[in-house]
């Protein structure tokens, strides 16, 4: 089994990962410090680590430097709030082999995990289809019948998060959880709003609502 080590002190994002990466079968290793990060990676077998930047003992790019001097080798995604440009050049530049802004959905950090702990295979899919639908992963734009629209950053998750599982009623909870990560509010009308957004682009009939549950991506 795939072992992630998870360096986050938030214990909200730290729960919010873990789950994730634990229903799609990783096991886990939770450091809430960047102590705790540094002994866990050297003396325990993981695959990959999640890194944050704002530790409470350490700054995470000091502790990624201090890793990598140590030899460890495994692929690191750092996951912060620090979003700019510099920030990202800067985490890479330390040895980090991606660099995700919070808030973040789940769906995009298991594909990019995926893709990591291939080594940075092309073999991950370029487009996702689905019925009449095909959405460019790089482009973010969806085809539908070969006319191609724009989306917005949250239009394209909520559009991956419904063609990553075709056919299947997916709750308001869990699209929120799945879309707007961590920091969702439970009585937010934000799914309302955005599958009608996604539908003026798409066709009404490709999202169906099942009442009193959630939507599906009818095929």
């Amino acid at each position: 089994m795939t072992h992630i080590l998870i360096i986050e002190d938030e214990d909200r994002i730290a729960s919010f990962v873990e789950k994730g990466l634990r229903s799609a079968g990783y096991a886990t290793v939770l450091a809430a410090t960047a102590g705790e990060g540094f002994e866990f990676a050297l003396n325990v077998e993981v695959d990959m680590a999640i890194l944050d930047l704002g530790l409470p003992d350490e700054d995470g790019l000091r502790l990624l430097t201090r890793l990598r001097a140590k030899g460890f080798n495994a692929p690191v995604i750092i996951l912060t709030a620090r979003d700019t440009p510099a920030d990202t050049v800067k985490g890479l530049e330390s040895g980090a082999d991606d660099y995700m802004a919070k808030p973040f959905s789940i769906d995009e950090l298991l594909a990019r995990i995926r893709l990591r702990l291939r080594g940075g295979s092309a073999d991950e899919p370029t487009t996702l289809t689905a019925g009449r639908l095909t959405l460019d992963l790089h482009s973010r734009k969806v085809r539908v019948d070969g006319a191609e629209h724009e989306l917005s950053s949250r239009e394209f998750t909520l559009a991956e998060t419904l063609m990553r599982h075709p056919g299947q009623v997916l709750s308001r909870e869990q699209l929120l959880e799945m879309v707007w990560g961590y920091s969702f509010d439970p009585g937010s009308n934000l799914v309302d709003v955005y599958v009608r957004y996604l539908r003026a682009k798409v066709g009404p009939e490709a999202i169906k609502t099942i009442r009193g549950v959630g939507y599906r991506l009818d095929v």
